[in-house]
């Protein structure tokens, strides 16, 4: 029933019907409409938080292990594994990084120049 129901709802709601694909910009926070800036920022923090998690797997840690080498509760460990970027800030995810025996590193480019339209 909930399959049929949800065909008709495709065929009527014209935002469902909607098939066109549009290049997205490589940052799905600037395609949220979010500053570039606090983007750049959001996409940051994920990227560590995938990065922690991969390493904290590779190691085999249980969530209770990986709390008590990170110095956290094992309900953080969770909401880390799970991707709860707003909960963690960027100096907590650089602290943890290293505990987790990564070595972070900052590397700026300079941004490109914007043309004129």
């Amino acid at each position: 029933m909930k399959s049929a129901a949800r065909k008709s709802r495709r065929k009527s709601d014209p935002r469902l019907a909607d098939t066109r694909v549009i290049a997205g910009s490589g940052n799905v926070f600037i395609d949220l409409g979010f500053d570039e800036a606090e983007a750049r920022v959001m996409a940051l923090r994920v990227e560590l938080m995938i990065r922690l998690r991969e390493r904290l797997q590779e190691k085999g840690y249980t969530q209770v292990e990986a709390a008590k080498r990170l110095g956290m509760t094992q309900p953080r460990v969770s909401a880390l594994f799970k991707g709860t970027w707003k909960d963690f800030s960027m100096d907590m995810l650089l602290t943890l990084a290293t505990r987790a025996g990564l070595k972070p590193e900052l590397h700026l480019a300079a941004a490109a120049k914007r043309r004129a339209a």
